[in-house]
């Protein structure tokens, strides 16, 4: 309780808490255009789907590219479950939201139980293959709109459901990787082997990190059902995927207020140079490439500073082999 409860978390509550009372504030007072008021909603999860997939990718170490698949399962079968019900929203949108989620974990159990066996590429190819595998599905099932999409979903969700999710999101995200759990996760991917030597249970924190990440990318694909009120399926492909791993390295892999700022960031770039036409996606290339090259400088000036750290406290690398 000590570890939930202290200075740190209190300040980020804090935070949170202003953040949303200033953007509510603005809203109301006409500060903030229509425009952006409508990218409130696409922020926020596009916030939630990088933190839940750095959990797979910056935190486990393994290479995911059908985090679209599971958003989409997730979104589907929320809607659905709204489209059928008869119950007042306050209760239908959180139960639809935990449907969405539970279905797109129990598909992270079905694709990560044989998947998480393979390493690199070889898994990369295989979530790749299982996103592509529903969008297809999905487009060919006339009980689930087709091609047309799935439509007349209520639109039910606004920024102050999205917000609620992801700040869930992050807090369990958060605490997650802080604790005992976080750390088996965080040796797996630094060395396997060595953590399989101290009896951590690999197939468990890897399913753990994989499920997790299901879980928030399917009830983010429900509030933006909800939100959008038709879901297409070509709203879920490869190019989706790509979309929030770009986020996540641009934000530095294993870094949670990384992935909250790169969503912001490559939510609202395209948005902002719309008005620059041709030149538009020009300037988003060239900012991404220099972000990362920022990104990647700040990483080897403090590698560098640890090295020389541990050269003036006499821990050089030849000693610690030794």
């Amino acid at each position: 309780m000590k570890k939930i409860i202290n200075k740190k978390n209190i300040i980020a509550a804090a935070v949170a808490v202003g953040v949303y009372i200033l953007i509510t504030v603005l809203c109301s007072a006409g500060l903030l255009s229509r425009h952006y008021q409508s990218l409130l909603v696409p922020i926020g999860i596009n916030v939630i789907l990088a933190v839940s997939l750095n959990l797979t990718v910056g935190f486990l170490g393994e290479l995911t590219l059908g985090h679209a698949g599971f958003m989409s399962v997730g979104a589907y079968a929320g809607c659905l479950f709204t489209l059928y019900s008869d119950l007042p929203t306050v209760i239908e949108l959180p139960l639809a939201i935990i449907i969405g989620g539970a279905v797109a974990a129990v598909f992270g159990v079905i694709i990560g139980i044989p998947a998480l066996r393979l390493k690199g590429d070889y898994l990369a190819i295989v979530t790749l293959a299982f996103g592509e595998i529903i969008r297809s599905v999905i487009t060919n099932l006339d009980a689930l709109g087709g091609a047309g999409g799935l439509k007349g979903i209520d639109k039910s969700s606004g920024f102050t459901s999205v917000y609620i999710l992801l700040l869930i999101t992050v807090l369990v995200s958060v605490t997650l990787v802080d604790s005992r759990h976080g750390r088996a996760i965080t040796a797996i991917r630094d060395n396997v082997i060595a953590a399989e030597s101290i009896g951590i249970n690999v197939v468990f924190y890897k399913l753990l990190a994989f499920v997790s990440a299901a879980f928030f990318a399917g009830a983010a694909g429900v509030l933006y059902g909800h939100n959008l009120g038709i879901l297409k399926p070509n709203t879920f492909d490869f190019n989706k995927s790509i979309e929030i791993l770009v986020i996540v390295v641009l934000g530095g892999m294993g870094s949670i207020k990384g992935s909250i700022i790169s969503a912001v960031i490559i939510t609202l770039l395209p948005e902002v140079l719309r008005g620059l036409d041709d030149y538009r996606m020009l300037i988003y290339s060239i900012v991404l490439i220099a972000i990362m090259i920022v990104n990647n400088s700040s990483k080897l000036k403090a590698a560098k500073e640890k090295f020389i750290e541990k050269i003036r406290s006499g821990n050089t690398p030849a000693k610690e082999d030794a």
